[in-house]
């Protein structure tokens, strides 16, 4: 844990194969989303692709900040991939409760709700990683300006 802590590149690096993996094998699987009237359906392709290029900018940020010899918080390193990778993982497993029957909307809707929440929970917890490295830049400046 402490590993990835100080190297938090690896785990987003190494998430990028497994990701497109899951997205390759979904074959024509799509996830819609109902706001309102409106229907957003995305390919499982599309999605893994978008996401693999998010952590690829996130995993290459870490990376450049740890060889310029930048002092990044382990606090918000470990904020910043508990909520990502723990967000995605409570999606996942929140999505697979789904029921079928139509007796059970109300488990349905509470349960889309509880995963819009965790989602918006994890999106508002990308926020940190920027914040991590400019407070990793500012804080190598005061000390070598010092």
């Amino acid at each position: 844990m402490k590993f990835l802590i100080n190297k938090p590149h690896l785990i987003f690096l190494l998430a990028i194969p497994i990701i497109m993996l899951i997205g390759i094998l979904s074959d024509d699987a799509v996830l819609d989303i109902n706001v309102h009237d409106t229907y957003y359906i995305i390919a499982y392709l599309h999605l893994a692709t978008l996401i693999s290029i998010l952590f690829g900018i996130i995993g290459i940020g870490y990376w450049f900040m740890l060889k310029a010899n930048r002092n990044l918080s382990k606090r918000l390193n470990l904020i910043h991939i508990a909520l990502t990778f723990g967000g995605i993982l409570l999606i996942w497993i929140l999505a697979q409760l789904f029921r079928e029957s139509i007796m059970e909307y109300n488990f349905n809707n509470n349960l889309t709700s509880a995963i819009y929440l965790i989602a918006l929970i994890a999106t508002f917890g990308q926020i940190i990683y920027p914040i991590n490295i400019i407070s990793g830049i500012i804080k190598k400046r005061n000390k070598t300006s010092g």
